[in-house]
């Protein structure tokens, strides 16, 4: 099998406050947000200019802190997969959407409140919680 690679690093602002809903079957929180990047470059003319990128963000069973603390305007580093979803709306109009689907969100606000622990990283719901185990007897150094 041919080695493939889908992986999303991000560090920009949130565009409104972070969303959360919950599925009906499974009992999954959801959190939706908008995530805005900035690239600085020369223009023909020799000026600066600032491009916005808005990324569409969604993140399965954050904690409580991570979703009271997702804020308009709050920087935060996000990593995960891109992920291209299709689907009809009420008018029966079929509509793509791509989104990041985050693995890890790290708050990176120098406040106290967003320098929290690990526990601020944000494991996958696919994967296990590893941050806990922090057996350092092995470690070198």
């Amino acid at each position: 099998m041919a080695f493939s690679l889908n992986k999303v690093m991000l560090i920009g602002h949130l565009g409104k406050d972070a969303e959360t809903r919950f599925t009906t079957s499974d009992n999954f929180s959801v959190t939706n947000f908008t995530l805005a990047t900035n690239y600085r470059f020369k223009n023909k003319n020799g000026e600066w200019t600032d491009e916005t990128t808005w990324h569409n963000v969604v993140a399965f069973n954050l904690s409580d802190y991570m979703k009271e603390n997702l804020k308009k305007g709050k920087k935060v580093y996000v990593e995960g997969r891109l992920v291209k979803r299709d689907y009809t709306d009420k008018e029966n109009v079929k509509r793509y959407v791509t989104e990041v689907r985050a693995e890890r969100i790290i708050p990176l606000d120098s406040n106290a409140d967003a320098t929290k622990d690990s526990d601020t990283e944000t494991p996958s719901a696919q994967e296990p919680d590893i941050s806990e185990s922090t057996d350092t007897d092995d470690l070198p150094f």
